[in-house]
C-alpha cells in the first residue's frame, strides 16, 4: 500500500500525463479530420464483434511469419490483459488490505493470467528484441534505394527499442513486484511463475521485501505514466489503430473498388492527391495503424523484382511526416510539401502493378495500393505527368473504345467461321458474354475466346456477344489515374448494357470482371457478372458438358490473376473447372489470394516496367517452372500474354478455357 506522500505524487504524476497525452491524442484526432469524408460509425457498431474478435485474437497477423507472429501476440495478448491488472495494482496501492477479484476463483483465475500472460509478454519481447538488434532479418530492412524519410531508418531502431524497454519495465516490474509481496505471504499457487522467482528474496528482510514492493509498484505504474504523453507519438499507437481500422474501413465491393470523381462539380480545381490532406480520413489514418512490419514489401511484386516502390516505406513516410509537421495540418494549415517530395517517388507510383497484395496482406487493414492510385489521378488529370507509352493506350480508348486501337468494325474478327451471334440477332440470350479488348483483338489471346466459343457451342448455352457495341471497360484508364476517360467508358457501357437487360454477364478477363462487377454500380450498373472459368465449372457440373477422353494432359500448375483471386475471391471455380476435365494441379507456393503478379496489372501492360532487377513476369516464370509441370494455365488474357513472353523453357501458357475446349464434348 502506498503511503501519503507517494499517493499524492501519483496524483500529481497522473494529472501531467492525461493533460500531454490528451493534447497528443486531440492533435491526431485533428489531423485525420483533415482528411477527406467520415467514418461511419454506424456501421462500425455492426463491426463491432468481428473487429473485436480480429483485435483479441490477433488472427490477421498469423497470416505470414508465424515464429514472431506468436511472439508479437504473446505482447498483445498481455497488453490487452494488462488494461485490468493496471487498474487492479493502482486500487492494490490506494485501499488497505485491499486484494483485486479476492482469493475466490474469479480472482484466483486472474493471478493465473496475470502470471502467465506476463511470462509470456516478457519471452515474446525479448525474443523480438533480439530478432530485430541482433538477428536482423533482411525483411525489417528496407533498400538503400527505395525513398525512405531521414529520420526513419534510426527512428524505427530508436522507437523499437523504447517501446521494447518500456513494456519489459512495465511488465517485468509488475512481475517482479508480484513475486517480492509472494515472498512476503508464501508461495501462490495460481501464480506458478512468480513463486518460483520468490523463492530467490527467501532471505531478504520483511523491510527489504516491503522497499522492493513500493520500487517494483513504482517502475509498473510510473513507467506507464511517462509512456502514455510519447506513445501517441511511438510506432505502439497501431495498438488503438488497427482496432480503428477494422471497425470502421469503408465498405467496397473489392478492395480494388475506386470511388468516383465528380467532374460536374466546377469548383473543384484539383482531382487525385497531391499533398497528405487530399487522402481521406482513412488514409491518414493507415499512417497510425501501420505496424510497420513490412509484410506489405515481402508481398509486393515491385519491391520484389528490385523496383524502387516499398508500400511499406509509403505509410512510414506518411507517419514521420506526420510527427514531425502533423502540427501544420492539426491547425488546418496545408503541408508544405507533396506527397511525391517526401512520401513516394514518380518512378515508384509508376512502379505499381495495383495488384493488392500489399493490402491483403496487410495486418491491420492498411490500403497504401489505394494512396498511390489517387497519386496517379492527380498526376494524369491536374498535372498532366505520366509515362509517354501510356498515350497510345489514352488514344486508343479515345478513338476507338479499345487501347488496341482496333476499328469498332473489327472486333469480332476473331469469330470468323464460328457461330457466335450478336446481340442483335440474338436479343434474349441466357448469358451475355463479355469478351473484352484483348481476347477480341490479341492473336494470344484470340485462342481463348475461339476455344470458349467452342465450350459454349458444345454446351448448348443461349448467348450473345456485344460485338461492335462491346468497348472497352477503362480498367487501364482508371489504375493509370485517367479517371476522366474512365468515366466516360464506364457511362458509355453502362448505358449499353442497361439497355440489353442480360440476366448474367460472362466475362473472359478478371479485368473487365473486377470493372463490370465492382466499379460500374457507381456509374448506374447493377450487373450479375461471373468469370469464364466459373461458367465452365457450373455447365461441367450440371453436365452440360461431357469429357471426350481424347486429350491427355499432365503436369499442369495453374497461375491465379490478381484480379480474380486476390480482388474478388474466385479461387475455386478455375481448379474445381479443370479438376472436372481430370487434370491434377501441382500448386506453385504462391497461389490463390496470395498469387504473385504477372506485372501487366496497374495498366504496367501498357508501359515499359520500370528499372529493376528483373521484370515481375519472370520472377512469376520461374515460380511456375520450378513446380516442373510442362503447362501453365492461366484465367487472364494479359496474365496469358505477360507469361508467355517471359517462358524460357517451353512451359506452355493456355487459358483454362483452351483445355477444357480440347477436352469436352
Amino acid at each position: 500500500m502506498l503511503t501519503t506522500p507517494e499517493r499524492l505524487l501519483f496524483l500529481l504524476l497522473l494529472l501531467a500525463t492525461t493533460y500531454l497525452t490528451t493534447r497528443a491524442i486531440q492533435r491526431l484526432v485533428r489531423i485525420i479530420a483533415r482528411g477527406r469524408g467520415r467514418p461511419d460509425w454506424w456501421m462500425g457498431m455492426r463491426r463491432a464483434w468481428e473487429a473485436a474478435r480480429k483485435s483479441i485474437t490477433f488472427s490477421p497477423v498469423f497470416r505470414a511469419r508465424l515464429g514472431p507472429s506468436l511472439l508479437h501476440a504473446f505482447v498483445g495478448w498481455a497488453f490487452i490483459y494488462y488494461f485490468l491488472v493496471n487498474l487492479g495494482d493502482v486500487l492494490e496501492g490506494f485501499i488497505p488490505d485491499f486484494l483485486f477479484l479476492g482469493t475466490g476463483p474469479v480472482g484466483n483465475l486472474y493471478r493465473l493470467g496475470v502470471d502467465v500472460l506476463s511470462v509470456g509478454a516478457l519471452v515474446g519481447m525479448t525474443s523480438l528484441l533480439i530478432r530485430r538488434f541482433a538477428l536482423r532479418p533482411p525483411e525489417l530492412n528496407i533498400r538503400e534505394t527505395t525513398p525512405l524519410h531521414p529520420k526513419a531508418r534510426a527512428g524505427i531502431r530508436r522507437d523499437s527499442a523504447i517501446v521494447g524497454g518500456f513494456i519489459l519495465v512495465h511488465v517485468g516490474s509488475q512481475f517482479l513486484g508480484q513475486s517480492f509481496a509472494i515472498a512476503e505471504t508464501g508461495a501462490d499457487p495460481w501464480q506458478p511463475f512468480a513463486s518460483a522467482v520468490a523463492g530467490l528474496w527467501s532471505g531478504f528482510s520483511e523491510t527489504a521485501l516491503t522497499v522492493g514492493d513500493h520500487i517494483w509498484w513504482w517502475l509498473a505504474i510510473g513507467s506507464i505514466l511517462v509512456f502514455l504523453p510519447y506513445f501517441p507519438y511511438s510506432k505502439h499507437i497501431h495498438l488503438f489503430f488497427a482496432p480503428l481500422n477494422f471497425l470502421l474501413h469503408p465498405v467496397r465491393p473489392s478492395m480494388g473498388t475506386l470511388d468516383a470523381l465528380d467532374f460536374e462539380d466546377e469548383s473543384v480545381e484539383q482531382f487525385g492527391v497531391a499533398r497528405l490532406e487530399d487522402l481521406s480520413w482513412k488514409g491518414l489514418m493507415d499512417a497510425y495503424a501501420c505496424i510497420m512490419c513490412n509484410r506489405c514489401q515481402d508481398a509486393c511484386p515491385a519491391y520484389e523484382t528490385g523496383k524502387v516502390l516499398s508500400p511499406a516505406a509509403l505509410e512510414i513516410n506518411k507517419r514521420y511526416f506526420l510527427n514531425q509537421e502533423g502540427s501544420r495540418l492539426a491547425a488546418g494549415e496545408a503541408s508544405e510539401q507533396t506527397m511525391l517530395d517526401f512520401a513516394i517517388s514518380a518512378e515508384a507510383v509508376w512502379a505499381c502493378t495495383a495488384c493488392g497484395a500489399c493490402v491483403e496482406v496487410c495486418p491491420v487493414g492498411v490500403e497504401p495500393m489505394r494512396d498511390i492510385l489517387e497519386i496517379r489521378q492527380n498526376l494524369v488529370l491536374t498535372e498532366n505527368e505520366f509515362p509517354e507509352q501510356l498515350q497510345t493506350a489514352y488514344r486508343g480508348m479515345e478513338r476507338t473504345a479499345n487501347p488496341w486501337n482496333i476499328p469498332a468494325e473489327e472486333r469480332l474478327k476473331w469469330a470468323e467461321g464460328l457461330d457466335v451471334p450478336t446481340i442483335e440477332q440474338n436479343p434474349d440470350p441466357e448469358i451475355l458474354w463479355w469478351v473484352g479488348c484483348a481476347p477480341a483483338t490479341e492473336p494470344r489471346a484470340q485462342r481463348t475466346s475461339r476455344a470458349f466459343a467452342k465450350v459454349l457451342n458444345q454446351a448448348g448455352v443461349n448467348f450473345a456477344v456485344l460485338g461492335t457495341q462491346e468497348n472497352c471497360t477503362g480498367d487501364a484508364a482508371r489504375r493509370s489515374g485517367n479517371e476522366y476517360l474512365f468515366n466516360q467508358l464506364a457511362s458509355a457501357n453502362v448505358e449499353t448494357l442497361n439497355q440489353v437487360d442480360a440476366p448474367r454477364i460472362v466475362a473472359t478477363c478478371p479485368h473487365c470482371l473486377h470493372t463490370l462487377k465492382t466499379e460500374y454500380p457507381a456509374f448506374g450498373g447493377q450487373f450479375q457478372v461471373i468469370h469464364h472459368t466459373e461458367y465452365i465449372q457450373e455447365l461441367m457440373t450440371s453436365g452440360r458438358l461431357q469429357l471426350n477422353g481424347d486429350q491427355t494432359l499432365e503436369n499442369v500448375t495453374f497461375h491465379d490473376p490478381c484480379y480474380l483471386g486476390r480482388q474478388n475471391g474466385i479461387v475455386a471455380a478455375p481448379r474445381e473447372a479443370l479438376g472436372l476435365v481430370d487434370i491434377q494441379l501441382q500448386e506453385m507456393p504462391r497461389n490463390g489470394s496470395g498469387s504473385f503478379c504477372c506485372g501487366a496489372g496497374g495498366a504496367q501492360f501498357w508501359k515499359e516496367e520500370e528499372a529493376g532487377q528483373e521484370r515481375v513476369s519472370a520472377d512469376r516464370m520461374r515460380e511456375a517452372e520450378a513446380t516442373g509441370a510442362d503447362t501453365l494455365a492461366v484465367g487472364c488474357p494479359f496474365c496469358m500474354i505477360m507469361l508467355s513472353d517471359a517462358s524460357q523453357n517451353g512451359m506452355q501458357v493456355r487459358d483454362v478455357a483452351e483445355i477444357v475446349a480440347e477436352r469436352v464434348s
